[in-house]
């Protein structure tokens, strides 16, 4: 196989990721629409689950094609930004390739946010506490998952307000949002 052949799959995917990059500047406000129309389908009707996953959104402010590198030799992936340490338990639990899931955590935005919801509601189902919940979507060590909690309930506010959970019986209340340790 001669270098030139070699090497064109590799230059194929530098270009497609470019007319991604591209595309992806022209067609924000769009994929922000596809992105809001995933979250509304991954809460199936839960206003709770929908604000929680807004708010992941909002923390995590990733896009469609993202690929984010992390100190740690991982990588943050689309939209809501899901750890590439996902990608093999995926993977395995789904009985599909490892690069096909990570090709779809990164440009799937509905499968992305799928994925999100379920690392969250695992977690919130493992430990029964809304806010370690949330804080596990972004760490296991609890120091990294208090200020990560922190931030979350600012978006939380910021985006709908000090009773987004006022009317989910069980869920959240104003209260508790603001008994979080402020940054």
């Amino acid at each position: 196989m001669s270098a030139k052949t070699k090497f064109a799959p590799a230059l194929l995917i530098v270009v497609g990721l470019i007319s991604a990059v591209e595309a992806t500047a022209v067609n924000r406000s769009e994929q922000e629409a596809v992105i809001g129309a995933c979250i509304r389908r991954a809460s199936e009707g839960r206003s709770w689950l929908e604000r929680t996953l807004w708010a992941l959104r909002d923390q995590e402010a990733g896009w469609v094609g993202a690929e984010v590198s992390n100190a740690n030799g991982t990588h943050d992936l689309g939209p809501l930004q899901v750890n590439s340490a996902w990608v093999g338990p995926i993977a395995a639990h789904t009985g599909r390739d490892a690069q096909m899931i990570r090709h779809w955590l990164a440009n799937d935005a509905c499968f992305n946010v799928s994925v999100a919801r379920w690392i969250f509601l695992t977690s919130l189902a493992s430990t029964g506490d809304y806010w370690r919940a949330i804080g596990a979507y972004h760490s296991p060590t609890a120091w990294r998952q208090l200020r990560y909690s922190s931030s979350v309930a600012s978006k939380l506010k910021r985006r709908f307000g000090v009773h987004a959970f006022a009317a989910s019986a069980g869920a959240l209340t104003p209260n508790a949002i603001q008994k979080l340790p402020q940054k």
